[in-house]
């Protein structure tokens, strides 16, 4: 080769892979969901009563009661919303329950420093009965996008029951919202009878549902209305599937709604929780790196839930840029010990399955093989430690979470 044909050929192959790298750069929609999204949905509190000015004041009371500062930033809308398609076929709001419509709704919220989250159904109609968005993907994702709307919530009613169809579904509203421009969260919610985790991230998905919709109770022990244990127990090995960008969703935190939900409470099985197992779903929901997204309502929440869901130690652990889902790596009897690494350590939550009080010792270096030097903190009293052994007893269903950070070393 010539030595002119041999510099024009190094230039094009250089330039070529200019172009292929700056085609690998992540678009701003990449950058979504680094941390599991923490919020509010009105599903299991309100349902149908759903409507601008109950959003409003959910806001306000965000902002009022410092969760918006603890890290919770979404205010997600779900089903009942819909007033139907006008002419053009776009989408609108049910007029009385949101008269002034959503971009005025979307606009009051972005001004309380938090963000808008709707929601549709993979078919003609959503759960509810009110108009899907089957077949008008693209028209509704730019409604959505033009409204200033940054969380989409996608559900599966309706819609048949192969995992080929609900991938097919689920990636053209993924594809749709994309093309867009507009980041939004896009929350896949197909109950997790078809494996999301397999797929979901492929269809566009930020976050997946693995379970049914949760019940408010401890434990059920029926297939579809499931308690907190059941749910929790089905998540074992799936951790290897989540990360920044791409979670597993054990769906709605039960905190605080002590059995006055609608859905979640169909029967006297699902009365609400005690304190002390909203403590443990809670913690648990953290090292599992879950969405923290909440139900009860914020308006009226007492002490103990407010500094529940606002544990800056749990947070942490949940929100951590390492971006692991905890696993469960050792068991003692009743005692279940979970971990979650961190960018700078490790958590570990022991946990009590019993019905009755359970004591416990925990040595880091023999049970865990934390061998560098660390200081320990306790997630519920925020005191902190060099030793790293710890010791106590558990109440019935009670967990303890420990917070090893590593210590520099000069």
């Amino acid at each position: 080769m010539q030595l002119k044909h041999w510099i024009i050929a190094s230039l094009l192959l250089i330039a070529g892979s200019g172009t292929a790298q700056a085609q690998r750069e992540p678009t701003p929609i990449d950058t979504l969901a680094l941390t599991p999204p923490m919020g509010w949905n009105s599903w299991n509190q309100f349902e149908w009563e759903v409507s601008d000015s109950l959003i409003r004041e959910i806001a306000d009371a965000m902002v009022e009661n410092g969760m918006r500062d603890a890290g919770y930033r979404y205010i997600i809308i779900d089903d009942y919303w819909v007033g139907g398609r006008d002419t053009k076929n776009r989408m609108f709001p049910d007029p009385v329950r949101f008269p002034e419509g959503m971009k005025a709704l979307a606009d009051y919220v972005h001004s309380k420093g938090l963000k808008l989250g709707i929601y549709s159904d993979a078919a003609e109609l959503t759960c509810a009965g009110v108009t899907g968005s089957l077949g008008f993907e693209e028209i509704d994702a730019q409604t959505f996008a033009d409204w200033g709307i940054d969380y989409l919530k996608y559900d599966y009613c309706h819609a048949p029951k192969d995992r080929t169809t609900a991938f097919t579904r689920y990636k053209k509203m993924g594809d749709a919202l994309k093309a867009t421009g507009k980041p939004i969260v896009y929350a896949i919610c197909e109950w997790g009878g078809r494996s999301p985790w397999l797929w979901a991230k492929a269809a566009g998905g930020h976050l997946w549902r693995t379970t049914y919709d949760s019940r408010d109770g401890w434990r059920a022990g029926d297939d579809f209305l499931v308690g907190i244990m059941d749910i929790f127990d089905t998540q074992e090995g799936l951790e290897r599937h989540a990360g920044p960008g791409a979670w597993n969703d054990p769906d709605l935190l039960m905190v605080g709604l002590y059995g006055k939900g609608k859905s979640s409470s169909p029967d006297e099985r699902f009365a609400g929780c005690t304190d002390e197992e909203y403590k443990t779903h809670f913690a648990l929901w953290c090292m599992l790196a879950a969405p923290l997204i909440v139900n009860n309502d914020l308006r009226d929440m007492s002490d103990f839930t407010r500094e529940l869901l606002t544990n800056r130690h749990l947070i942490a652990v949940d929100q951590d840029s390492l971006g692991r889902q905890g696993y469960t790596f050792m068991r003692s009897d009743d005692l279940q010990y979970l971990r979650k690494e961190l960018k700078d350590g490790v958590a570990i939550c022991i946990f009590n399955r019993s019905d009755a009080p359970k004591s416990f010792v925990f040595d880091p270096v023999r049970d865990a093989d934390i061998l560098y030097p660390a200081e320990v903190t306790n997630a519920w009293t925020g005191k902190t430690s060099k030793k790293g052994l710890v010791r106590g007893t558990l109440p019935a269903h009670g967990c303890e979470v420990y917070v090893y950070r590593r210590k520099n070393v000069n």
